[in-house]
């Protein structure tokens, strides 16, 4: 969930550990025996061949409206699609890492849903569509959610989170939990993007010795991977839309509030949120559509009552761009000029498409916050934390941070192997939320990212959204090195607690790199036509090929 630990070095391992994947996972072999599938798919499903299994995979970007109409018309059933995707895991992501585990009740839920569209028709858009959850989204069921923390292991939570129940309800199929970066990348100012004492270190798909960025990694690779339909991360700052560019994906950072946190592992209450990610811009506009709503036990989903639209994919049109004001944050630029490039080339295509560009505007950068942001976090991490290890009761040894701390020091050579848990030691030196220093840090960093920031800017120029680069190309995954984060835009929208939209821009040296719509609270209908607008004018999305390394030119 945050992507920015404080430190200009942060480690990452170089290989790849064994994924603890369960047993009930099916394989090619076992669908082609028990006659799953016709026997001409099981000719290419049971090639060993990584270039044969991808080429062969009949869902293949395929989108949440493809699938479902070939549901409809019975060329697949829901069954079919979800042993489907359980299998390519199980083929292909022994060198990703991007899946923790798998459902072992996916199979049966995907057919009970069959069995509900036979008799009374589909429930809407996700029946029957298998997505992903990241590792700490709670389930109630035979998954764990650790947060990618040893320490979790057998910490069942008592409740599904409010999203897994949400899209219970809407007929999608929970087919597992997706790697992160442990404790949502709030563990060490030297940690590496994509690693957890649990799932070891997720690979980007479009080359593999690169990262896949944010902590959300396991999200954004396996999706990009067509290993689901769609999956869902979480963000404090930049943990949805950097893994989302990083694997040539569209993310959707809602504003706070508009999907309730229940049930998910904390980090900062105030910048906290959960979304979609997925290959298109109107497949994550209806995951969105089943995440929203209020809810009692998430306080801000309050302030969303009168907010949330009816479908989030009524907007979506390839003329949306035509007379919007877009704003382009120079400061955002600059730290790579092939990325500036990649910018200036998306913004000519804004220009053919209608678009009025105002360039420059000014908006905050993570400098301006002087650490009031990361201070808010400290403070909500160890407050979020013990509530939720108090609320797993006797599921966990664990009731408080030192607890913790304690855990990973006696388990030290599995949970810190490459770095250790110096922001965890910090927050646990921290006060209770009526601090003074804590007010103070909250009222500070709200102010400048609202009312001095993106609010001031969008109203002095009338804009329906500010773009910015949301990152650059995946670096080099190395322990010796660490990672070589160059920079992103993520962080008003993060601050502010505002959405935040990101889309494929194009490609440097085969690597994806997305560009970010940003704007007021609530205006995710405005982003997503943006977005889309912009999706449709470029098409940039391209499937990886899960290349060991960059090919040479």
């Amino acid at each position: 969930m945050h992507l920015n630990p404080p430190s200009s070095r942060r480690l990452a391992p170089t290989r790849l550990a064994a994924r603890r994947l369960p047993t009930q996972g099916i394989s090619a072999r076992r669908l082609c025996a028990f006659s799953v599938v016709v026997p001409l798919l099981c000719l290419f499903l049971v090639q060993p061949s990584m270039a044969q299994s991808e080429s062969a995979f009949p869902l293949e970007e395929m989108t949440i409206r493809q699938l479902q109409a070939a549901m409809a018309d019975g060329t697949f059933t829901s069954h079919r699609i979800t042993a489907l995707y359980l299998d390519r895991i199980a083929e292909l992501d022994g060198r990703l890492g991007s899946v923790l585990e798998v459902n072992p009740d996916a199979l049966a839920i995907a057919e009970a849903l069959d069995a509900e569209r036979r008799e009374s028709g589909p429930r809407g858009p996700l029946h029957g569509i298998p997505i992903l959850l990241k590792d700490n989204i709670a389930t109630q069921d035979d998954m764990e959610t650790t947060a990618g923390s040893l320490a979790l292991v057998g910490a069942r939570p008592k409740d599904d989170s409010f999203v897994a129940q949400q899209l219970r309800q809407a007929g999608a199929v929970l087919l597992g939990k997706a790697n992160l970066s442990e404790w949502a990348n709030f563990r060490s100012t030297n940690s590496s993007s994509g690693w957890s004492g649990r799932g070891r270190q997720t690979n980007n798909p479009y080359a593999l010795d690169r990262n896949p960025c944010g902590s959300s990694s396991g999200s954004g690779a396996s999706v990009s991977a067509n290993f689901a339909a769609a999956a869902l991360g979480t963000e404090t700052n930049g943990s949805i839309v950097c893994p989302s560019s990083a694997n040539g994906l569209v993310g959707v950072k809602p504003t706070v509030g508009l999907v309730s946190r229940r049930g998910i592992i904390p980090i900062a209450d105030a910048f906290d949120t959960a979304g979609p990610m997925t290959r298109t811009v109107h497949d994550a506009a209806l995951v969105l559509n089943a995440l929203v709503g209020v809810d009692a036990g998430d306080q801000a989903t309050a302030a969303s009552a009168g907010h949330i639209a009816d479908d989030y994919t009524q907007d979506l049109r390839a003329d949306g761009l035509k007379g919007a004001r877009i704003g382009v944050a120079r400061t955002f630029f600059g730290f790579d000029a092939r990325v500036d490039a990649l910018m200036e080339e998306a913004i000519e295509v804004m220009r053919r498409q209608g678009a009025e560009i105002i360039d420059p505007v000014e908006v905050p950068s993570y400098g301006d916050f002087e650490g009031s942001s990361y201070q808010v976090m400290l403070y909500e991490f160890k407050h979020g934390l013990e509530a939720w290890l108090a609320d797993l009761g006797e599921a966990s040894d664990l009731e408080t941070m030192d607890d913790l701390i304690a855990w990973n020091t006696a388990h030290a050579d599995r949970s810190m192997p490459y770095f250790g848990q110096e922001i965890i030691l910090a927050a646990a030196e921290k006060g209770g939320l009526d601090s003074a220093e804590y007010r103070d840090a909250l009222a500070k960093a709200r102010r400048i990212a609202r009312q001095e920031g993106i609010d001031k800017t969008m109203d002095s120029h009338r804009l329906d959204a500010i773009i910015g680069p949301t990152g650059g190309p995946a670096w080099t995954t190395d322990l010796v090195n660490g990672d070589h984060f160059g920079g992103s835009s993520s962080t008003p929208a993060a601050v502010a607690g505002y959405p935040n939209v990101t889309v494929p821009a194009g490609f440097i040296q085969g690597l994806p790199v997305g560009i970010s719509f940003f704007g007021r609270a609530w205006s995710e209908m405005t982003l997503l036509r943006l977005a889309y607008a912009f999706e449709q004018a470029t098409g940039h999305r391209q499937a990886p090929r899960l290349l060991d390394r960059l090919e040479q030119p």
